[in-house]
């Protein structure tokens, strides 16, 4: 007994010092999703762990979007960066200056011999991330774009059809006005409001945010978002707030709680809010449309642009290890993952493929106007001012932005002085970034 126990112990040391050629090789992927979201991107990586053996995928949150580049721009020049960093859509222009930190997505999978087909993904979520000559940079991943939502019970109690949503500006100010008039706290609200009323709006409309095709040919741009539509468009907004047509709700998402609790009509947001206004009010008893367009200013809308993050691929590691990476974005990108992802979460599936099964699957059946998102992104072939945005110091502009939208909505200044001192101040941080990226 005691010889056999003896061995067994021989044995396992032995297995032990041993190079195993059982061993994984791990892929750290750090990322800026917490909560339910966290736990499906926590999903998505057991799901490839699971589908083959030689790598592990470690799925790392470090915080808000801002902490998570934070974070890998310091590990990188530590020269301990991550293998895959999330990164949100308003710092692409960043991450393409950061030159040597990147491995573009493209060169990836032609290294690793991976398959990869550019026509097999949605155009405006391809573009975003795209060089001018159509090689793509970093893996699109959680994208979304901004839809209408609208409450039917508020609807109806204004006597309006809870089914019918207002196609154009005018005809939303005056449903959201009749819901007002009929009991509801507040008309409309906007989330994320630079993204939704300033950027998509341009968008929509076929307007430039700036110069140089929005940034994609060149850093060096002016910007051009203080046009006569938008200041129309904000100003407006500030002539509703007065009767709670309209109703500010704070920066980013945080009006969509307004929403959830039923006191607004209508509300513009992220695709992605979708599952969590299901969750609120029930699939009954709101709908999904396309955002509204002004008929002054185009006769049909464009098409919409995307937000959310992408997938980057830092330098720094063994050649190895950048196979697992590839077969990890492979995996990613595969059509039965994308349908998953995009059902479970809201965001828009990156592949054709992906809404395509989606619709086979009866889906768009059981939750009406989850395949809204993706309508608008391809309504239309993309121009130069409906690919997407491009501009350096972007997180910082958008700041600005917002604080020049609050003081039109605390009444302190006109939608005209407010834009136009917002162009000024950007157009400082742009040239910043170009100076330094000469």
């Amino acid at each position: 007994m005691t010889r056999i126990l003896l061995s067994s112990v021989a044995a396992a040391a032995v297995l032990a010092s041993a190079p195993s050629a059982f061993a994984q090789t791990e892929i750290q992927w750090w990322h800026a999703m917490g909560g339910n979201l966290g736990e499906a991107v926590n999903a998505l990586a057991d799901g490839f762990n699971k589908s083959q053996s030689e790598y592990k995928v470690n799925a790392v949150f470090k915080g808000s979007y801002t902490d998570t580049l934070t974070a890998a721009i310091a590990a990188f020049r530590a020269k301990q960066p991550p293998h895959i960093v999330q990164v949100f859509e308003v710092g692409t222009a960043n991450m393409m200056a950061a030159k040597g930190a990147v491995y573009p997505v493209y060169q990836l999978m032609a290294d690793a011999k991976e398959p990869f087909d550019p026509k097999a993904y949605i155009a405006p979520v391809y573009g975003y991330y795209s060089t001018t000559d159509g090689k793509l940079l970093s893996m699109p991943f959680n994208s979304s774009t901004p839809v209408l939502y609208w409450n039917k019970d508020l609807l109806s109690k204004a006597g309006l059809d809870p089914n019918k949503p207002p196609a154009t500006w005018p005809e939303l100010g005056e449903m959201a006005k009749k819901a007002v008039a009929a009991g509801a706290k507040c008309g409309f609200t906007p989330q994320w409001q630079t993204w939704t009323m300033i950027e998509n709006y341009g968008a929509w409309h076929n307007l430039p945010y700036s110069t140089k095709d929005n940034g994609f040919a060149g850093v060096d741009v002016e910007l051009k978002f203080n046009d006569a539509p938008r200041i129309k468009l904000i100003q407006m907004l500030a002539d509703w707030s007065k009767d709670k047509t309209f109703v500010y709700g704070g920066r980013e998402g945080k009006s969509t709680a307004l929403f959830t609790a039923g006191d607004c009509a209508f509300h513009i947001a992220s695709s992605a809010t979708a599952s969590a206004i299901d969750k609120a009010l029930g699939t009954d008893k709101f709908g999904i449309g396309m955002m509204p367009y002004s008929p002054d200013v185009i006769a049909k809308p464009q098409n919409s642009i995307i937000g959310g993050a992408t997938l980057w691929v830092l330098q720094g590691k063994p050649a190895a290890e950048y196979k697992g990476v590839a077969k990890f974005l492979s995996y990613l990108a595969s059509t039965p993952v994308q349908a998953k992802w995009h059902q479970e979460t809201g965001y828009v599936p990156v592949t054709l493929a992906a809404a395509e099964v989606t619709e086979k699957d009866g889906f768009y059946k059981k939750f009406p106007g989850r395949d809204v998102a993706v309508k608008e992104l391809t309504l239309n072939p993309p121009t130069p001012n409906s690919k997407g945005l491009r501009i350096g110091n972007f997180v910082q502009i958008r700041d600005v932005v917002d604080e020049e939208l609050e003081s039109v909505w605390s009444g302190k200044k006109d939608a005209k002085t407010a834009l136009d001192d917002a162009v000024k101040r950007g157009n400082e941080l742009v040239k910043k970034f170009a100076d330094a990226n000469k």
